[in-house]
């Protein structure tokens, strides 16, 4: 499957809330809210996670994950000097299980290593999407902190020195 990646703009916004609101879909599914609510709490956070990502990332670039003129995600990067930290990728349900997650991850690995950076993220300890990052060569770094575990793909230099 061929995608592509355009920076998102302020006219992406409904896309930008449809990715969110499906990251959040099966925990909300439990709450037993009315969909007014879910809908109202659904926002109130995308809003929130928008402005501490410009506020504490205001290098960082979210872009859309297109495959033909369909939006099927979107891929959010901070550059940091020496790796590249993905602070979000998600993919809309219709696009899920069909690797084009593992494709965005291998181009932004090959990207890293191009400029001989690593890449990080962190992940929800139970999150199945860890199994992913662990199959793409991501290791943790540090002790989990909370419900996050830090991960940390090294350069292929680093991988070198590694046990």
């Amino acid at each position: 499957m061929d995608y592509r990646l355009r920076t998102a703009t302020p006219a992406d916004e409904t896309w930008q809330l449809a990715i969110y609101a499906s990251t959040r879909a099966d925990e909300l599914a439990m709450t037993g809210w009315p969909a007014a609510q879910c809908e109202a709490f659904v926002q109130q956070q995308h809003r929130a996670q928008q402005q501490h990502y410009a506020r504490h990332f205001p290098r960082s670039v979210c872009q859309l994950i297109l495959v033909g003129d369909d939006v099927a995600g979107r891929l959010w990067v901070d550059e940091r000097g020496d790796r590249l930290h993905v602070l979000d990728i998600a993919l809309l349900p219709a696009w899920r299980g069909q690797g084009l997650g593992t494709r965005c991850l291998q181009a932004l690995a090959a990207e890293a290593e191009a400029g001989d950076r690593a890449i990080g993220i962190q992940v929800e300890i139970h999150n199945p999407a860890r199994r992913l990052y662990e199959r793409l060569g991501f290791l943790p770094e540090g002790e989990p902190q909370g419900l996050y575990q830090a991960m940390l793909r090294p350069t292929p230099q680093a991988e070198e020195c590694l046990p």
